[in-house]
């Protein structure tokens, strides 16, 4: 079975521009192209060698896709595309599990050195800090469904309208709630919207064009 590469992005300029970068690295590979997360995570139920994603796609937001690709496909490299420049997303990144973090900046030399890493089975980042941040780790310790509600908190929904968004009782929602505040260590909800906002990416501003 041919080698399957995933690239979500929701430029198609920029996908191509990492289809060629995919290419070189990968020649006899698949290359599939995906313009959201849910796109994406279909085709990497059929199979996948690894994915390269961007953090702002209409479906998602910011470092919370790739935990939740992380949390049900741990053994996929997963590649952050973006256009943040900031080493604190870096190191988050890196934190989370992602096997590479090419910014969307990069030249295409770059871009093929970086998935030539991944592609040995070594990751790539640019420099950062290399420091642990305890929160990430508290939130990364979150159930999808939990760091659903967190995201909803995050949006300033209450609990009857997450309740009504995810067609559950806001019973269920307010002990989604109290397990949240109790893995994070808060005690409302505004401690908790806070926390969540390391999550949050820059929206990308780079033209596709000139990549």
């Amino acid at each position: 079975m041919a080698q399957r590469i995933i690239i979500a992005d929701d430029h198609p300029l920029f996908r191509t521009a990492l289809s060629h970068a995919v290419a070189k690295v990968w020649p006899d590979a698949e290359i599939i192209e995906a313009s959201s997360a849910g796109e994406a995570r279909r085709e990497v139920e059929q199979g996948a060698e690894a994915l390269l994603l961007d953090l702002h796609m209409e479906d998602s937001n910011g470092l919370s896709a790739l935990m939740d690709f992380r949390q049900d496909h741990p053994a996929l490299p997963v590649i952050i595309v973006s256009a943040s420049e900031e080493p604190r997303v870096y190191a988050a990144a890196n934190q989370l599990g992602a096997a590479a973090f090419i910014p969307k900046s990069a030249s295409l030399e770059e871009m093929r050195k970086a998935l030539s890493c991944v592609r040995e089975g070594d990751s790539w980042f640019p420099d950062s800090e290399d420091e642990t941040d305890d929160d990430l780790a508290r939130i990364a310790s979150l159930t999808p469904a939990q760091r659903r509600i967190l995201g909803q908190l995050n949006e300033g929904l209450l609990n009857k309208q997450i309740a009504y968004e995810l067609d559950i009782s806001e019973a269920t929602v307010k002990a989604h709630i109290t397990a949240i505040f109790r893995k994070l260590g808060v005690v409302n909800r505004t401690q908790a919207v806070l926390l969540a906002g390391k999550l949050i990416v820059d929206q990308d501003t780079a033209d596709p064009a000139e990549a």
